[in-house]
């Protein structure tokens, strides 16, 4: 991590990833084969109204097309470059595949220029090397897993995240996820060993509110500082409490403070083992927090 001397109130405590280091030996501009234009929704639908709040503005961004859906079997590929994209806090790597075709990938640890990878149902387990889950041994360290076999990595995408895998059986694979939740998937289904590179993402404290503007963040008012009308923390005389139990979103759901908000019904408990543990992740370390 690269820290600030305290010249001002925003730069004390200002810290970022020193890319420099970490992306010394590539090049700074995408490869544009894979690159195409991306608007800012500003947190609105297709009907212009806002359904994702303190979202708007930000730098504008070129998109990189990742590869998620690692298609190309049995062909080896080495990395070219490995780049910062604006859009996700993992690295990505410029991938050239024996055939000739280049696709961006998300890139794990310890991986640099010049390593290779492969995606075969008989790769050896090695950090980059993609393979069915029901090939992997207990312990191993996953990234881009899928929920269903060729439909692309959904889970473990971000920077420094990584599943576990912690069980066989019956034809599917118990994998802990970084929520801690334990979950069956089917063992057909494809995943990369490693984590997932730049893991100093999580210790980046912004400094001041204009980084936030240029990451598209817009300020957040308390609930409890609006009106009763706009929010069910609202109202009262002074600093008055919520008046509910729980805590609540603006929509009235449930939120934050160790409660549940998965769905009860939803179609995919039944491949739930072992539900995550509630509460607040802070410094690497789970707090828990015990509803009353």
């Amino acid at each position: 991590m690269k820290k600030y001397n305290p010249t001002s109130a925003g730069r004390r405590g200002m810290t970022v990833v020193d890319y420099k280091e970490k992306l010394s030996s590539t090049k700074n501009a995408p490869h544009k084969a894979l690159t195409k234009g991306k608007r800012s929704t500003g947190g609105r639908n297709s009907q212009g109204r806002t359904t994702t709040l303190h979202r708007g503005a930000g730098v504008k961004r070129t998109y990189r097309q990742v590869d998620f859906r690692y298609n190309k079997k049995g062909i080896p590929a080495v990395v070219e470059s490995v780049e910062y994209d604006p859009n996700r806090t993992a690295f990505i790597a410029l991938a050239l595949y024996k055939d000739g075709e280049r696709r961006y990938v998300v890139v794990p640890q310890t991986v640099k220029v010049g390593d290779t990878f492969v995606v075969a149902d008989d790769a050896k387990v090695a950090v980059g090397n993609r393979l069915p889950l029901g090939n992997l041994p207990l312990g191993t360290f996953v990234y881009n897993v899928e929920l269903k076999p060729d439909a692309g990595a959904r889970i473990a995408r971000s920077a420094g995240t990584y599943a576990e895998v912690v069980a066989h059986d019956a034809g599917y694979t118990q994998v802990k996820l970084p929520s801690t939740e334990i979950r069956k998937i089917i063992s057909t289904a494809w995943a990369s060993v490693g984590q997932v590179s730049n893991e100093e993402n999580r210790l980046i404290n912004l400094g001041k509110a204009g980084r936030a503007r240029k990451l598209g963040l817009r300020p957040k008012t308390r609930g409890s500082a609006m009106n009763a009308v706009d929010h069910p923390h609202g109202g009262g005389e002074g600093k008055a409490p919520r008046g509910h139990k729980r805590s609540r979103t603006k929509q009235g759901r449930p939120t934050g403070k160790g409660q549940k908000t998965r769905s009860p019904k939803k179609y995919s408990n039944k491949f739930i083992v072992q539900r995550r543990k509630l509460g607040k992740v802070m410094g690497g370390q789970r707090q828990k927090i015990k509803n009353k």
